[in-house]
């Protein structure tokens, strides 16, 4: 009669030992809607923009977006873009602006490289990504922002991308390619209900930005387009990526912040990023840490994701000489189709800008916690590979059930964690119980604290 009392108690001690340590992640997403009502508003066809997708508009989108300043402290204004094929080059948004994309308005690119004009490297990356030297500026750019909303009903913001990726694959670049979006040294950013098509280099980039929120947007492009990466947090905090459909060439989501020496000496990490109810496919990675990754990552919550027909589901990539750290990460509820590897951790990736990195800066990987996974037609269930001398601990998997095809599921070296119900059985040096001795070893986040609510709920009912 004792048995069951005892079985429950340790269960019950299990949830308990494994509560959060933290709640941001449950209210990150709750914020009040960033987007704003603004008292005043023009089109872009009131400063000579033609929208038949030849006319190059990069002055009319200048010229509008200059006459709105003058209402920034006056509440803010919308520059609303009607539907047609609006051409230009790059254009610098302002504070307290909402841009706004009708039903089948499109934004083009300009194919002419001349109309992306050269900007500085970011300075925790020292060089362009690329190349040394400076990078094209994005289609849509802003530095140094307040209250800034990119939004619609569902229009498109296409680059046009085709043109930049052969000269990538033809080694005739002469500077990084532009991103379609990036955002650096803002705060309060909203981008939402939008497509995004055919990116030159990456599409959404929130580099030293805080209050970032994405949600539901489509980003496309063939899976054959290089570096074509969905979005891409750099060195931002307080970010929500919710409700987003993203197929690409590169990562669907990749967390980074900042370039060996560059990144360790500018020295911001990414932390307190969400990452909810995505879906999509790749055939790199789906949500991938890294490579740049020199300042720390931390805190990331990501659940309810869904990939499928990709080459990864969940990366984390560094080196020697990146420095820097990641760790409390946390990732549940995955469902998983047709991917080649379900986990996949790699100590020996990715170049360094220059030959000034320091190899001793070795990266700490601890507190990775992945758990409630499925998957069907999985190739591998994991390879995970750390750094001689520098092992990536405190990994811990739970609750994973993946339809393997090989005979040999996981590739483990220089890492050391937990596992508990995981199938097929986790690779020896994960093979020691989670539960209980090394709940408080593992990173777990607000949703634990309801389930050890619930389950003291149910036992004194």
């Amino acid at each position: 009669m004792r048995r069951p009392s005892i079985l429950v108690g340790v269960l019950f001690l299990a949830l308990f030992c494994c509560s959060p340590w933290t709640v941001w992640s449950s209210t990150l997403c709750k914020r009040k809607n960033l987007e704003r009502v603004r008292p005043h508003s023009v089109s872009i066809t009131e400063f000579g923009a033609v929208g038949d997708g030849i006319t190059l508009n990069t002055k009319a989108f200048q010229n509008a977006i200059f006459y709105l300043n003058s209402f920034a402290d006056k509440g803010g204004a919308k520059l609303f873009v009607p539907a047609g094929r609006w051409l230009t080059g790059s254009f610098d948004l302002i504070s307290h602006l909402t841009l706004w994309l009708d039903k089948d308005a499109v934004i083009l690119g300009s194919t002419n490289s001349d109309d992306w004009p050269v900007v500085d490297p970011l300075p925790s990356y020292g060089r362009g990504r690329e190349l040394p030297g400076g990078r094209h500026k994005s289609l849509i750019y802003g530095h140094n922002l307040t209250d800034v909303v990119i939004t619609g009903n569902n229009g498109t913001i296409d680059g046009q991308g085709s043109i930049w990726w052969s000269r990538f694959q033809n080694n005739t670049l002469d500077y990084t390619r532009p991103h379609l979006v990036e955002l650096m040294n803002s705060i309060g950013v909203l981008i939402s209900n939008l497509t995004f098509l055919n990116s030159p280099f990456w599409n959404i980039h929130p580099v030293y930005c805080s209050q970032v929120r994405v949600q539901n947007v489509t980003i496309l492009a063939p899976h054959t387009s290089p570096n074509t990466d969905g979005i891409d947090p750099d060195s931002s905090d307080d970010v929500c990526i919710e409700d987003c459909y993203i197929s690409t060439g590169d990562d669907l989501i990749a967390i980074k912040s900042g370039w060996d020496e560059y990144g360790i000496a500018y020295g911001r990490p990414s932390t307190n990023i969400v990452i909810r109810r995505l879906v999509g496919k790749t055939q790199t990675s789906g949500i991938a840490i890294g490579s740049e990754m020199s300042g720390g990552v931390s805190e990331v919550h990501a659940e309810d994701i869904h990939f499928y027909d990709s080459y990864n589901a969940i990366r984390i990539k560094t080196s020697r000489g990146r420095g820097g750290y990641v760790r409390n990460i946390y990732i549940s509820n995955m469902t998983l189709v047709n991917i080649e590897y379900a986990i996949t951790f790699n100590g020996l990736y990715g170049e360094h800008p220059d030959d000034a990195y320091d190899p001793n800066a070795l990266p700490v990987i601890e507190k990775i916690t992945i758990k409630d996974v499925i998957g069907e037609n999985i190739k591998q269930a994991g390879i995970l590979e750390g750094i001689e001398g520098d092992n990536f601990v405190n990994i811990c998997l739970s609750n994973i059930s993946l339809n393997v095809r090989s005979s040999f599921p996981w590739n483990c070296s220089y890492v050391k964690g937990y596992s508990d119900m995981v199938h097929p059985e986790a690779c020896e040096p994960l093979m020691e119980r989670l539960f209980p001795e090394h709940c408080s070893d593992c990173y777990y986040l607000s949703n634990h604290q309801q389930s050890s609510n619930n389950q003291r709920g149910d036992m004194r009912s």
